[in-house]
């Protein structure tokens, strides 16, 4: 094969960004004949990370950003009603700009470079139709988990057979790529959704079968039954080329939600803490919760006796669309004396480096929200969860990694924001349980974390997995050539 160039098209959405970026350096540093154009599609709302992309992508040429031209975003009514059929909507809407830029910016260099394909994220399937209009192949980027991928085949099939969205009431459904049977009560919210949530997920589901193949952030290692239940559907072919994750060393300060001076006081305090002593709670970069829900946090973890790190982020009181920010007044939201009682074992902070201190040797647990890509990340690093999971697919990955994998422990499975307050006894006994230093959870978060790290090595799971890719891109090409 030639050279050859691919237009990837994440969702506006920074764990989509970071772990589609990830894959185009994977794919760059197994093979130099690609060279990759990233479609930037503008957030309506939030931090602006133009900066933050470019910074990702600063030590590679062989990627070119093009950022794409604002249009007007669906109403804001919508994003309070149902949050996947806002960014469905808002990624159709772009449809026009991103054929245009691929036929005005891309397609240009095609006589000494041809365009191979698009890859396209979870919730870009729209692009699906840009591709077709265009001749070439599509790949769909899936960010979350094999099992979830298999969720979303199930979906249409199910809506086929009922003709409705789930019902809080429902009994369990058995999914195939889960191994137990699924409560209702961890199934993502979107599934009750009767706003378009629901419908627009299942469309998802649909086109993801018009694609040439589906890259997942997962290994085989990890997910055995849920890689062999999807593959055991009439689909495009699946890859597994996880676990992709950023490296600690590559921490950066210009997305602006953490300087380097509190950076070095995290890493200062975790040095002087004992190996695995440190019970960290982190909810990622949408999770925050209430001053009742915060002062029963801080009583299970004094209760608890541990050493910790907590990452607190209060929602905006005035910007229902802002992202959690650094809370500027704790005595308001804590207990009264907690920061005095526990300044010898813990350390409170605002935005964390996540990955910098899942790696640190001090960190023995994980009190997490269980994003994908968070949970990946205390894998590769050995560090067991306890659950907690809050919004978009994150119970349905909790319940996974504590009933299906046991690589986790229960907290909560089924929480959602606006929930019942997770009282302060439950938090302590979760994190007891969690820093137990002989448990079996452990010792398989252990076992898993040598897998994750082996898979991407030559001759691993992942490894032979991106080899497969490569080789049906290369057949799209020399079929191309003829």
């Amino acid at each position: 094969m030639k050279r050859a160039e691919l237009v990837f098209i994440p969702a506006p959405g920074i764990g989509h960004l970071v772990s589609k970026i990830l894959f185009a350096k994977q794919l760059l540093d197994q093979d130099n004949r690609f060279s990759i154009t990233v479609l930037i599609i503008k957030r309506a709302y939030g931090t602006n990370m133009d900066a933050y992309i470019h910074s990702l992508v600063a030590s590679e040429s062989r990627i070119k950003l093009i950022h794409l031209p604002q249009v007007d975003p669906p109403p804001q009514e919508l994003y309070l009603r149902s949050v996947e059929k806002y960014i469905a909507d808002l990624i159709e809407s772009h449809k026009t700009h991103v054929k245009e830029a691929i036929i005005n910016q891309v397609l240009p260099n095609s006589s000494s470079i041809p365009l191979a394909g698009l890859v396209v994220d979870m919730f870009c399937t729209a692009m699906i139709d840009v591709a077709h209009e265009l001749g070439v192949p599509s790949y769909v980027f899936f960010t979350s988990s094999a099992a979830f991928l298999g969720f979303m085949f199930y979906l249409p099939k199910r809506y086929d057979q009922l003709g409705t969205e789930f019902g809080e009431s429902d009994h369990e459904s058995d999914i195939p790529s889960y191994v137990n049977p699924v409560p209702t009560s961890v199934l993502p919210s979107f599934v009750f959704n009767k706003e378009g949530g629901h419908a627009c997920m299942v469309n998802h589901g649909r086109k993801f079968k018009e694609a040439k193949g589906i890259i997942v952030n997962t290994f085989l290692e990890l997910e055995s039954h849920a890689i062999s239940s999807v593959l055991d559907h009439e689909i495009p072919p699946v890859y597994t080329l996880g676990p992709l994750i950023k490296l600690k060393s590559q921490t950066d300060f210009s997305l602006g939600v953490i300087n380097q001076a509190q950076h070095e006081k995290i890493m200062k305090w975790l040095d002087d803490q004992p190996q695995s002593s440190v019970v960290f709670l982190c909810f990622g970069s949408m999770g925050s919760f209430g001053a009742s829900q915060l002062k029963e946090i801080a009583l299970g973890l004094e209760q608890s006796g541990h050493r910790f790190l907590w990452s607190i982020r209060c929602a905006s009181s005035d910007d229902k669309f802002a992202a959690p920010k650094d809370c500027m007044n704790l005595e308001d939201v804590l207990p009264q004396g907690f920061l005095g009682r526990t300044s010898e074992i813990g350390m409170i902070c605002g935005w964390a480096p996540q990955v910098e201190v899942l790696a640190h040797k001090a960190t023995g647990a994980f009190v997490s929200h269980c994003g994908w890509n968070s949970t990946l990340e205390s894998l590769w690093y050995g560090v067991p969860i306890a659950t907690w999971p809050i919004y978009a697919e994150q119970q349905i990955n909790a319940f996974e990694m504590v009933r299906d994998l046991g690589l986790a422990v229960e907290l909560r499975l089924d929480y959602r924001v606006g929930g019942e307050v997770v009282m302060a006894e439950e938090i302590k006994k979760a994190v007891e349980c969690v820093m137990q230093g002989d448990s079996e959870v452990r010792k398989r978060v252990k076992e898993i974390s040598e897998k994750s790290r082996k898979a991407v090595m030559n001759g691993g799971s992942s490894s032979a997995s991106l080899g497969r890719l490569i080789e049906d891109i290369s057949r799209n090409m020399v079929l191309e050539e003829k």
